[in-house]
């Protein structure tokens, strides 16, 4: 009797883990990156914390690029440190992430404390320097507009802004970094310069905004082009790249039925064809165009696009 009874409440607690993973399968999604790793993690609505890839932190750690080998080693850290009754390892949760093949599968997750519990276990400076990149806080700037990012998906103000239009830039750097910046959605009145080159100069950026605003948009090839004019005038003091991309991609959403799928596109190759485009704007245009999509209503795309345009941002 005591036996059925044990069996019945653990398939039970098996059930609550089924339904607890399959509602957190449809939660908001981050991805966030460690010397260009990805490492995944779900929100947990009823707990209000993140969970993240247990896998994606070993890999790291070990900097192994081999799944099977970063499973085993995670395998035999995991028997190690139960011989060891650590706490690491009941506080280990099983929720489903999306693979590369396209499937959701059960992985082993952790939340913020167990990470660094587990960063921990691997001594040195590459676990100390992740450790350090691990605490920064949501709370900074970028992280506060992040969110506000996140939000916009599920924001009726979305289906409000105006496409391909200057005044629909700043609505979206207005909602982007509004609280956070006292010049959020307004025209920079100095002039900039990054990486040795000068944007366009503040005294004519008016008249640089509205021909841009009257480039035609109607074709793949001609929405990249404005793309590119309006990344040369960055119009506002800070967040041009991440304003830009949002404004990109509802272009090619309202024109086109498209958008870009950012996950598809790395960093240093997608920063190289920008430092290109003023003089050569093809690699840019062929890099976007094999990375389009037609998800233009998925969440988890949307999701993705934030996360890597944020990362694009980030200093090495």
């Amino acid at each position: 009797m005591i036996l059925i009874c044990n069996f019945a409440i653990q398939r039970q607690l098996i059930s609550i883990n089924q339904d607890k993973s399959e509602k957190m399968s449809k939660a908001k999604i981050s991805i966030r990156f460690f010397d260009d790793r990805e490492v995944r993690a779900l929100w947990d609505d009823e707990n209000a914390k993140w969970w993240f890839s247990v896998l994606d932190i070993v890999a790291v750690l070990t900097d192994q690029n081999d799944y099977t080998k970063t499973r085993n080693y995670w395998k035999y850290l995991k028997a190690k440190l139960k011989k060891e009754n650590s706490e690491l390892v009941s506080a280990t949760t099983q929720l489903k992430l999306l693979a590369n093949d396209g499937k959701r599968y059960l992985t082993d997750m952790l939340d913020y404390d167990g990470i660094i519990a587990l960063g921990k276990e691997f001594p040195g400076k590459k676990a100390n320097r992740f450790i350090d990149w691990f605490t920064y806080s949501d709370e900074s700037i970028d992280g506060k507009s992040k969110t506000k990012a996140y939000a916009l998906f599920e924001s009726s103000f979305i289906n409000s802004i105006e496409v391909g239009t200057t005044t629909g830039l700043q609505q979206i750097h207005a909602y982007l970094f509004g609280g956070l910046y006292d010049f959020a959605g307004q025209i920079r009145q100095k002039n900039i310069s990054k990486g040795g080159f000068q944007f366009a100069v503040s005294r004519f950026l008016g008249d640089t905004l509205r021909q841009i605003e009257e480039m035609p948009e109607t074709r793949f090839e001609e929405i990249v082009d404005k793309y590119v004019e309006m990344n040369m005038a960055h119009p506002f003091m800070e967040g041009n790249g991440r304003s830009t991309r949002i404004w990109l991609d509802l272009m090619l959403k309202k024109r086109l039925n498209k958008c870009v799928d950012w996950s598809k596109i790395g960093k240093k190759v997608y920063m190289n064809a920008m430092i290109q485009s003023p003089l050569n704007s093809n690699v840019l245009k062929k890099l976007l165009e094999s990375s389009l999509t037609n998800k233009i209503n998925d969440r988890e795309m949307f999701m993705k696009g934030i996360d890597y345009s944020y990362y694009y941002e980030e200093n090495d």
